[in-house]
């Protein structure tokens, strides 16, 4: 449970930072982050309402993190770079370890109780 703790709350502040830098235009960034900070802070307090937390933040991040891959795709597929690359392969990591933490925790929530 420390390990998805630890992720949710890099992932909240990844994006709270891409946030900052977008200046305030991606507003769904901010409230993934206060939702993974608050789900970070319930798994390490080992709360029963962070299991629900992180379901919900499996679909919204992995909708999110799916819709803008294929965006950036579609729209940078006759001339990529190296920071489109990078950045395509940032979002796929994000949503492998989206899932791979969410599936962790939805399977030791029996711990949680």
């Amino acid at each position: 449970m420390v390990v998805s703790s630890i992720f949710y709350g890099i992932a909240g502040g990844a994006e709270f930072l891409v946030l900052f830098l977008s200046g305030f235009r991606l507003f769904p960034l901010g409230i993934l982050g206060f939702l993974s900070f608050a789900a970070a802070y319930g798994l390490i307090k080992t709360k029963k309402w962070s299991v629900w937390l992180v379901a919900i933040l499996l679909l919204l991040g992995g909708t999110f993190g799916a819709t803008t891959l294929r965006a950036s795709v579609m729209r940078n597929t006759i001339n990529p770079n190296a920071g489109v690359l990078s950045f395509h392969l940032m979002l796929i990591a994000y949503l492998v370890m989206t899932a791979v933490a969410s599936i962790y925790v939805l399977a030791k929530r029996k711990s949680l109780e």
